[in-house]
């Protein structure tokens, strides 16, 4: 059975600025943990009653946290989008910068895996001002900036590519790779992005 077309309502629902129960944010964790999960597998419509399912939670659950499917796709992709750009200076902090790179590349894929799996509801609800449009493209270029400056203080990556060049590098093997349904492709094409961010004497030998 599919979901219903409008959300549960009532007294249950949560008020605005109330603080949410522990509870509740397990549930809502877990929800967003398995549209992840489903967003990332596949293009075709996800329905709400079989994340609610997997969840472990009831439909009415999960629409008293996301009352439509562009309030649950606008909620995991601020969060994916969130984590991945969060995730450059905590790679940069643990490992050598082109280590950090090449680690936060593959955040980067897994993001993209996840967009395109909502990319439908995303620009119906870019289109209609339903969901916010996010300054993703400036947000992503910002944080491979923070891995390239530590990469070009220590030499070990090159300072005359801007993080916009790179950005457009990533973006080319994503879409390719999509375009393509190949997938197993997209890990050596990164490796060979990381290659060529390598200060030219290093790639030479």
């Amino acid at each position: 059975m599919s979901e219903p077309d409008s959300p549960a309502t009532g007294p249950s629902a949560a008020a605005p600025g109330r603080p949410v129960r522990a509870d509740a944010r397990r549930n809502r964790d877990r929800i967003l943990s398995v549209a992840r999960a489903a967003f990332s597998s596949t293009t075709e419509t996800v329905p709400l009653d079989a994340i609610a399912r997997e969840a472990g939670v009831g439909i009415g659950t999960l629409y008293r946290h996301f009352p439509t499917r562009e309030a649950l796709v606008e909620a995991l992709y601020s969060a994916e989008l969130d984590e991945v750009v969060s995730s450059a200076p905590a790679l940069l902090a643990e490992l050598p910068p082109e280590a950090a790179l090449r680690a936060w590349m593959d955040r980067y894929a897994a993001f993209f895996e996840v967009k395109r799996g909502m990319s439908a509801t995303l620009r119906a609800g870019w289109a209609s001002g339903s969901i916010a449009t996010p300054t993703t493209r400036e947000r992503i270029t910002a944080a491979i900036g923070i891995i390239l400056a530590g990469g070009s203080r220590d030499g070990s990556l090159r300072a005359d590519v801007t993080p916009d060049d790179v950005t457009m590098m990533l973006l080319g093997v994503f879409l390719s790779t999509a375009a393509t349904d190949s997938p197993e492709k997209t890990a050596p094409l990164l490796d060979l992005v990381v290659d060529a961010l390598r200060p030219s004497a290093s790639r030479n030998g």
